[in-house]
């Protein structure tokens, strides 16, 4: 049993890589990046730190395109001048949609 316990230890730690969430591999492909712009000094870490906070195109997409929709019905249950439930009920039909 012992054996057994200390084989899957030694194999979780002999594979860090398993663990990497999407933080690690959006800091490999920065990193990747740099380095294929050859970057040193502080023009690498700005460009570390844009390339790290920057969201990927299809989160901010997806993001914007609720957002804009959100912003469209809100818009028209105000102009309805919609209160209480029936402005529930009006958001949640327009948002489906």
């Amino acid at each position: 049993m012992k054996k057994l316990i200390i084989a899957g230890i030694a194999l979780l730690l002999s594979s860090p890589l398993a663990f990497a969430g999407p933080q690690q591999e959006k800091m490999k492909e920065c990193n990747a990046s740099a380095k294929t712009q050859e970057l040193k000094g502080d023009a690498r870490k700005a460009f570390m730190k844009d390339c790290l906070s920057a969201k990927k195109p299809e989160e901010t997409g997806a993001k914007s395109a609720q957002q804009n929709k959100m912003k469209q019905c809100n818009q028209e249950a105000g102009d309805k001048a919609l209160k209480g439930n029936e402005r529930k009920k009006f958001m949640s039909d327009c948002l489906k949609s």
